[in-house]
This record gives structure tokens, C-alpha cells and sequence, in this order.
């Protein structure tokens, strides 16, 4: 059923993961074959927290106030600037609330604990309350600009953002590239299975009939509860499969996101946009190039979104003067 927005109530959902905090890091190399020593940087960099989740949410609250609730998805976490985040949020009519994964994996404790975001979004449908409408964010997605419901979602339907590819077995160069010439690292790579695939078994599982599948953007995701509710109506082994890896294995796990896209693809029952509307950082080598790209998106207005992949792994220049640009345009 199409609906007016200004109908709609509309929820955010971002799954978060706080790596320095000593006792995830102790439980989650208790399910590790090869551990992780958190004491060597080398090591752990990729796991440090500095600090996105406060900007993610702040930027939800601040340019897209519109959203009744932030679910934050943790294993028993809760964020340092929480209470301040809530009251924040609060003053904007926001709600701000702590899910916990024992909520989401109810009636599947078997499966917890769980490190895999694949799995843990697989439930998000489950989430107590969780409005119809619901917007699924990375904690490394901002929205730094002014945004509007129809963004996310026009006449009730969700927006898509994406590029429609051809599915693996269609690509028969790109198979004799990696099977006769590609590297060693390359063929490792193929081997272990990549997201793409797991987009792929997703949007297979829609049965759309399409040639091609939507490869999403790396922005927000919109999703409607009651397309994945009947979906697993009846494919209850399937998603109890799915959210059985502790850790991802893109050869044989399904994304739900695109699961989700491509139900509304097969309905005809979406709203297609070409453009991301992103500013997209996942190398942070050339300090000049950080500052023109975020120069660039201040003056384009069709920029909304902004990724920082990886923002730990910038250098101490290039971090603190990412972190000092998100503060002003938060505050």
C-alpha cells in the first residue's frame, strides 16, 4: 500500500561494535582460531573505535530529525557519550535506544555470540517496536546536510540507490582473468568469496527474474519490516542458517539488504535513484585530497551522504582534521 510521508513513522537502525572495549576483545578470540593480540597496533588498529558512532548519530539527530527512533545494535555495549546522545536526541523528538543482541537472537541463542554483521542485520526485522519503515545506517555513514523523508522513502515506498550488474556466472572474462592470470593474493581473495557474491545470493533468493542484480550503493539502506517478516514466514531454516556463521562467509551467506531490495524490485514496489548522493573515503593517503573532497561535497548540493571507511587507519594529521570538520558541521 502506498502511503503519504508524512505518514510515515520512520526508524534508524545502525549495528555497532565498540573493539576497544577488553572484554569483546576477550570474548571474540575465545571463537578465534588465530587470536588477536590487542596489545600490538599493527594488530588491532582495525578493530579501534574513535569515536564514529557519537558523529553518526548526532548527524541523524541534527539533519534528519524526522526520524522517530535510533535503534543502536550492540552486544552488550552502550556508548561513553550515551546518556548525552539521548538527551541530544530528546530535545529533537528523537528517541534514542540500546538493542541488545539477546533481543535480536531471541528463541536462537544457540547462534550468540555472534561478530558477524551479516547475521546480526538478518534480524533487525525482529527489533521490538520497530516501525515499518526503517532506514538501516552503518556507523560510518553521516548525513551531513539537510535531508528529507524523501530520501529515504516516496509515497511510503523505499528509495534504492545501486548499479545494476551482471551476476558472476554472466562475467566469463573476469572468471578467465582470476582463474589463469590474476595473483596469488587475488585467487586467495576469489576463494574466500566476496561481498558481492553474498549480494548476489540475496537477490537470487527474490526470484525477481531479473538478468542483473542491484549492486548497492555504500549508503543508507531503506527497508520495509512487513517484505522480510513474510518472506521468512516460511523459511525459517534459511534464516536460522544465515545467522549461524559467527563470522562472515560471503560464499555462502546472504546479504538482507539486498534480499530486501530486490522483494520490492520483484513487486514493483520501490523508487530506483541512479545517483548515490555520496561522498565516499576509503583511503586517506593524500591529506590534499581529504580536504578537496570534503570541500567538494560543502559546495555540491547533491551530495547528502558521506562514508569515512576505515577512519582509524588515517594518519593523525588526516584524522584529526576529518574528526575537527565532522565536529563543526555537528555542533
Amino acid at each position: 500500500m502506498r502511503e503519504n510521508n508524512h505518514n510515515i513513522q520512520l526508524d534508524a537502525v545502525i549495528p555497532w561494535v565498540n573493539g576497544n572495549d577488553a572484554k569483546w576483545q576477550e570474548k571474540l578470540n575465545q571463537h578465534l582460531e588465530v587470536k588477536i593480540d590487542f596489545s600490538k597496533k599493527k594488530e588491532s588498529v582495525r578493530f579501534n573505535s574513535i569515536g564514529e558512532i557519537d558523529f553518526a548519530i548526532k548527524s541523524i539527530i541534527k539533519y534528519a530529525p524526522f526520524f522517530k527512533n535510533i535503534y543502536l545494535v550492540t552486544d552488550n555495549q552502550i556508548p561513553d557519550a550515551f546518556e548525552s546522545l539521548k538527551a541530544l536526541g530528546k530535545s529533537s523528538g528523537v528517541n534514542l535506544e540500546i538493542i541488545d543482541h539477546t533481543v535480536l537472537f531471541r528463541e536462537y541463542e544457540e547462534f550468540l555470540p555472534c561478530f558477524n554483521s551479516t547475521s546480526i542485520i538478518s534480524l533487525l526485522h525482529r527489533i521490538p517496536n520497530l516501525s515499518e519503515h526503517y532506514v538501516l545506517f552503518n556507523d560510518d555513514f553521516f548525513i551531513m546536510k539537510d535531508a528529507k523523508i524523501e530520501d529515504f522513502f516516496i509515497n511510503g515506498l523505499p528509495v534504492l540507490r545501486g548499479r545494476w550488474e551482471k551476476y558472476y556466472e554472466d562475467l566469463k572474462l573476469k572468471a578467465l582473468y582470476y582463474r589463469f592470470f590474476s595473483s596469488e593474493k587475488d585467487k586467495k581473495r576469489w576463494k574466500k568469496g566476496t561481498l558481492r557474491k553474498s549480494m548476489q545470493i540475496g537477490a537470487k533468493l527474490a526470484n525477481d527474474g531479473k538478468e542483473r542484480f542491484l549492486k548497492r550503493f555504500h549508503t543508507p539502506v531503506s527497508m520495509r519490516k512487513s517484505i522480510l517478516i513474510d518472506f521468512f514466514n516460511d523459511k525459517d531454516e534459511l534464516l536460522k542458517n544465515n545467522i549461524s556463521y559467527k563470522f562472515r562467509d560471503n560464499n555462502h551467506q546472504f546479504i538482507t539488504e539486498t534480499l530486501a531490495n530486490h522483494l520490492e524490485i520483484k513487486n514493483n514496489t520501490y523508487h530506483y535513484q541512479q545517483k548515490a548522493k555520496l561522498t565516499y573515503f576509503r583511503s586517506y593517503k593524500n591529506h590534499f585530497i581529504v580536504k578537496l573532497k570534503l570541500f567538494l561535497y560543502d559546495i555540491n548540493e547533491n551530495k547528502l551522504f558521506l562514508t569515512f571507511q576505515s577512519l582509524e587507519m588515517a594518519n593523525t594529521k588526516t584524522q584529526a582534521y576529518i574528526l575537527n570538520w565532522l565536529n563543526k558541521k555537528i555542533e
